[in-house]
């Protein structure tokens, strides 16, 4: 007969990087044990209070929610010294739905009010919400055992009374615990001795940090990685033993043979012990109605109708049928409260010029929404579904996801605290947890691995962008893997110690955008907890919508200030006041702007990948760039080869029925979106629209059960218990059998990788928008865009490129000209020109910026630098701000050289403060005397002027790029040539995918060395790290030691030098290279070779055909740009099917290179193989000349 016992002393993975256990194995562990209970009492929170809530109800167990608290030694505000850190242990319990709401706020006042080092409360904090608590006097770093093992009993004893009185005599415990350590036996007698003579209950725990014995190790590791340690240092933080587990009631029983009450005390605490949380009732904040509306539907009512009046004219019956459908769906659910707390903050953004999106996710199928002015995207026109945002036949949150301008995103949070109160809306909590790769480098160095070692196995997980592929499926998929687990035992024992901590919550952070908004205190249903300025909820986001709270993404989208920032630059330079959601949504001219390829700064297609799918995609109409967007992903990219096909050529197109072609004709007859297999559920098979995305989520999900027995009523259809027909199903509809099955097959497949049309086509419009402003104001658009990445250096340099090819002239920044953003002017030709803002030179900010510009504004032009000096506040633009300026080229316009400026400035700032010092006491200064007439003139020293070089590095420096030329402008065309990568294209792993150069591949990149950093090895030998800058931004280069030895006398700054090596992703998807060669790049220019990089046979153009050699014509291929490489693979082929006499030219347009074909790839150019290049290459790209 097992003993009675339950477990109140336990820590799981959310007791960061000290708890090992998770939530769910614990829960099962106990129900193996027979315990009818069990406590969570995680350190300083309740993180996982829910889900070891919900995992209890599963599993048939009653949930014991607790924390174990830090006491502050004098108090939680005092906050200095080492005193103040040291904080001791308590231990908490809920004992009932009150003693929650009480436990929450004291957590919540240990991270808002008490943190130091430690969450930390006090004793007047648990006077103040004792109420429904049970406590336990904690391990041996509690208040009470602390005081004992410093031989203060008389006040370890004091504190029993005051813990007594704080919380009832029949509401404290003394805890006692047995792990085999001498410090607890002391404790042990004096407890035992205090629970004698004063009748004090005594409570019997293990203090689990892990669930089986076994796991000691592995949390001995994950100890070492919170604290940076490796296991074989001595003086570090570890656990005496591995005594530290989720022992059996047995095994405590045999801890405490003398003393069973101890035992059975926490089966009567837990008897007593009795949370629940609602997870039935919404707790939506309460929106305040105006007068004259007795319920916040009929409000919602009066603001939609007068809404759909100004969105369509007339409104005809069908329009208002789907309004009363969905206001009544609406109201069913009971979401008014929720639609008009939306409206309102919109409202407040929109009439407060904050600019808002035109929609995001599936609310932009809600007619509702568009009535309200919270989306600018008409659901009808687009057949956008209702039911894909919210399904009166499953029941869930709303979620309204909107962005803002990401400036003022904080002014519509703030609105919204000042109207519901600052205690009820926060942000809310995400963890990040160890991936595999990472998890596998932490464990390689705690178990001081070497780097190079571990770096091998990290290697041989695969990344894909959005998968978290586990250890256990890359051992599956790698037979490399597999093969050193097997011949390693260091391996095997890391990727085992590795799969063990996988996936643990490692850190607490604030999520990107979602904010929670209740009607009452927060506190009321969930902790708080603060991560830097953030006041976040301690339950995610799935978790709060368990509880009934309403979460909202408040987005900040900088692309939607770069449309705000371009339509003022217009209204500045052209005096035009555009209004962007009026704009023609089908102007040919914009669609042959994004088919061009041309397409960085456009919203959503400036990846490399997508540039190329669209010139392949040749988009002509809105609805080809929603498509687009839905399908450049893993997935449905298998689609894109036959939607291309049938895009060309409407011949292609085939229908298993022709019930299919109202459906999909907008697609060319492909699936590509969510709300298509909804619409044939219905359509052909008589599904309610409820229904219909209750299966497609069902085949999102892989639920195979589900799956099946609805294929059968799409198929046959379905009666009730009456007989009555509830689905006719497709057969019944005049569908064959055979068809049905084959169009269910298709959708089961399809629908795990569809798309959501209403989210595609939100974004498609401001993808629209913003491409219509680069065809029709480039300059405006092109200003804006540098304004939003002004701390980018590496987008600023690409997209100062961009302009290069538009013929934009890009101008230094100029105190006459300059605002704090980049800004458009105009020459004498009246053409377009772009100001660098001040905003982009270091160390001057906008309060600097906004000064020079008022004083600017406010007289006109500076005419001296001495008149700059006494127009400005020198408190704010300071002798730094104008070295800076100067360096930048801000004082150019005088005619001086920037050295005379730069060593003449200093004299003249003084002597004009000096003068301003003079008027402000009251005395009559030189200058009022007019006795100095020359005084506001600029007087500079002599000296030699600044070279090219110097000047370049000082525009770096205060600007993070260059202006006036670039260092590396004698090697653009070595590193056209030579280089398969730059900085530009490794700003995310996904667009080196794109390019396809995959992790270890081989890849040579060109620039000047900008920084070496030389650190030792464990084995004391010398590596770097370089930071290698090219005409677009800094790579990051790693030399081990080998390399390093080899070409050492090449790292060196300044040095311009071409590198060899390997490409390298970490865990968090950050790009380096690993050097293999170092070559200087002007012995790479003099002695340089024909190169081919193609994976494909060829020469230089030019030393393969000249006019006597070429009489003929040649097949001229032409490609964008390098990163279309990949279509050679499918060019090829073509080429080899197709032998004859005509040579073929390869030509790179973006490099200006050109490429002839080995002889045996020439071809016969008949009219099939054109068309054959045409379909991959577009139309304009291939030719006979």
């Amino acid at each position: 007969m097992k003993s009675p016992f339950v477990h109140l002393h336990l820590h799981t993975e959310y007791s960061l990087l000290d708890g090992f256990g998770r939530v769910n194995d614990y829960v099962q562990s106990a129900k193996k044990m027979g315990m009818d209970a069990i406590a969570l009492t995680d350190h300083g929170v309740l993180f996982g209070a829910i889900e070891f809530y919900k995992a209890c109800q599963s599993a048939g167990i009653k949930p014991i929610i607790g924390c174990e608290v830090y006491i502050a030694p004098r108090g939680l505000a005092q906050k200095s010294g080492r005193i103040d850190s040291q904080a001791s242990h308590l231990i908490l319990l809920a004992e009932s739905n009150t003693g929650y709401r009480n436990l929450s706020k004291i957590v919540s006042k240990g991270y808002i009010d008490g943190f130091y080092y430690k969450p930390r409360v006090d004793h007047q904090v648990l006077k103040q919400y004792h109420e429904g608590i049970i406590c336990l006097s904690a391990c041996i770093s509690g208040e009470i055992p602390k005081a004992i093992l410093g031989g203060q009993e008389d006040k370890a004893l004091a504190l029993v009374r005051e813990y007594q009185s704080i919380f009832g005599e029949d509401h404290f415990y003394l805890e006692v615990q047995d792990h085999g350590l001498i410090e607890e036996a002391k404790v042990r007698d004096a407890l035992y001795r205090f629970s004698k003579q004063y009748n004090v209950p005594l409570a019997a725990t293990n203090d689990c940090h892990y669930v089986n014995q076994s796991d000691y190790k592995a949390h001995d590791v994950l100890l070492c990685i919170g604290t940076g340690a490796t296991v074989d240092e001595e003086n570090r933080m570890r656990y005496p033993n591995d005594q530290f587990y989720f022992k059996s009631p047995d095994e405590m029983a045999a801890l405490f043979p003398d003393h069973p009450e101890a035992l059975e005390n926490t089966v009567k605490i837990a008897e007593r012990c009795d949370v629940t949380f609602d997870m039935e009732n919404a707790h939506l904040p309460q929106f305040e109605l105006p007068e004259g509306f007795e319920s916040a539907g009929a409000y919602l009512r009066h603001l939609c109708e007068t809404g759909l009046a100004k969105r369509y004219d007339p409104v005809t019956p069908e329009i208002q049928e789907r309004m009363a459908y969905e206001l009544a769906t609406i109201h069913e659910m009971g979401f008014d409260n929720y639609f008009l707390v939306v409206w309102d903050f919109i409202h407040y953004a929109k009439t407060h010029g904050i600019p808002v999106g035109p929609g995001r996710g599936s609310a932009a199928g809600s007619l509702v929404a568009y009535a309200l002015d919270i989306t600018t995207l008409d659901p009808l026109k687009y057949n956008l579904i209702f039911e894909r945002f919210l399904n009166p036949e499953r029941v869930t949150m709303p979620d309204i996801d909107c962005d803002f301008c990401y400036e003022r995103r904080q002014e519509v949070i703030d609105y919204v605290i000042r109207k519901y109160g600052k205690d009820r809306v926060a942000q809310i909590i995400t963890f990040g947890t160890m991936a595999a790769r990472g998890a596998v480098r932490d464990v390689g160095r705690v178990l001081g691995m070497p780097y190079s070692d571990v770096d091998k196995v990290a290697k041989e997980i695969p990344m894909r962008p959005g998968q978290n592929v586990t250890i256990e499926e890359a051992l599956k998929e790698n037979p490399d893997l597999r093969k050193m687990a097997d011949e390693d035992v260091n391996v095997r024992e890391l990727l085992q110690m590795s799969e063990q901590i996988e996936g643990l919550a490692r850190h607490a952070s604030t999520h990107a955008a979602g904010v929670v908004i209740a009607d009452a205190p927060l506190t009321e249903y969930v902790p708080l907890y603060r991560n830097g300025d953030a006041i976040t909820t301690q339950y995610t986001m799935n978790l709060l919508e368990d509880l009934g709270l309403i979460k909202m993404d408040f987005l900040g989208l900088r692309t939607l200030t770069v449309i705000h920032d371009a339509l003022n630059n217009i209204k500045q330079t052209r005096g035009l006041d555009i209004d962007i959601n009026q704009i023609d949504m089908e102007d040919p001219k914009v669609y042959q702007l994004i088919a061009s390829g041309d397409d960085l700064g456009i919203f959503q297609l400036e990846s490399r990948g997508m540039m190329s799918f669209m010139r392949e995609l040749n988009p002509q109409h809105f609805e080809d760039i929603v498509a687009g967007i839905s399908l450049y992903r893993p997935g449905p990219m298998d689609q894109i080869p036959r939607y291309i096909a049938n895009k060309k050529d409407p011949a292609h197109i085939t229908y298993l029925t022709p019930e299919l072609k109202p459906i999909l004709d907008v697609t060319y007859g492909c699936m590509v979106y969510q709300e298509q297999v909804m619409q044939i559920f219905r359509d052909l098979a008589g599904f309610s629209m409820g229904r219909s995305d209750l299966v497609r989520r069902a085949m999102s999900k892989k639920k195979s059960d589900v799956m099946d027995a609805e294929g059968e009523v799409f198929i046959h259809g379905e009666k009730d218990a009456d007989g009555n027909v509830t689905v006719p199903g497709a057969v019944a509809k005049g569908i064959p059998e055979n068809v049905a099955r084959q169009i269910y097959e298709e959708m089961k497949d399809f629908a795990k990788y569809a798309f959501n049309k209403s989210h595609a086509a939100a974004y498609a419009v401001v993808a629209y928008q913003t491409a219509w402003l680069k065809c029709y104001y480039p300059a405006e658009f092109m200003a804006a865009l540098m304004s939003s990445v002004m701390d980018n250096e590496k987008k600023i340099a690409q997209y100062i490129d961009n302009c290069k090819k538009h013929r934009i002239i890009i101008k230094a920044p100029d105190v006459n000209e300059s605002q704090y953003k980049f800004s458009v002017g105009f020459d004498d030709q009246k053409k377009a020109y772009i100001r660098i803002g001040f905003g982009a030179i270091k160390g001057l900010g906008q309060h600097p910026a906004d000064e020079i510009v008022k004083a600017r504004e406010k007289i006109g032009a500076f005419k001296t630098m001495t008149d700059f000096f006494e127009r400005v506040d020198l408190r704010l633009v300071t002798k730094k701000v104008v070295l800076n300026l100067i360096l930048a080229g801000g004082f150019d316009f005088l005619g001086y050289e920037r050295s005379q400026m730069v060593m003449g400035f200093p004299n003249m700032i003084n002597r004009v403060a000096d003068e301003k010092r003079t008027r402000l006491s009251g005395q009559v200064s030189l200058l009022d005397m007019g006795e100095l007439d020359d005084y506001k003139g600029d007087r500079f020293p002599s000296t030699e002027p600044f070279t090219k070089e110097e000047k370049l590095v000082h525009e770096k420096e205060v600007l993070g790029l260059y202006v006036s030329g670039h260092p590396l402008e004698h090697y653009t065309g070595v590193l056209a040539s030579e280089t398969n990568l730059n900085a530009s294209m490794m700003d995310s792993y996904e667009d080196l995918v794109e390019s396809g150069i995959k992790d270890g591949g081989k890849v040579c990149v060109g620039g000047m060395v900008d920084g070496v950093k030389i650190q030792l090895t464990k084995n004391n030998d010398q590596m770097a790290f370089l930071s290698l800058e090219d005409l677009f931004g800094h790579i990051e280069i790693v030399v081990f030691p080998r390399t390093f030895n080899q070409f050492r006398s090449r790292l060196h700054d300044g040095e311009a030098v071409l590198v060899r090596g390997r490409i390298n992703y970490n865990e968090e998807m950050n790009v380096s290279i690993i050097a293999d060669q170092i070559e200087k790049l002007d012995q790479v220019r003099r002695g340089q070779q024909p190169k081919n990089d193609l994976n494909f046979t060829i020469h230089e153009e030019k030393t393969r055909y000249n006019k006597k050699s070429a009489p003929r014509g040649k097949l001229v291929l032409a490609f964008h740009d390098y990163s279309e490489k990949g279509k050679l693979n499918r060019i090829k082929p073509l080429l080899k099917a197709s032998p004859g006499d005509t040579p073929v030219l390869i030509q790179f347009e973006r490099e200006q290179k050109k490429f002839g074909a080995s002889r045996s790839l020439w071809v016969t150019a008949d009219s099939d193989l054109i068309k054959q290049l045409k379909g991959i290459l577009g139309e304009d790209k291939v030719s006979i000349r």
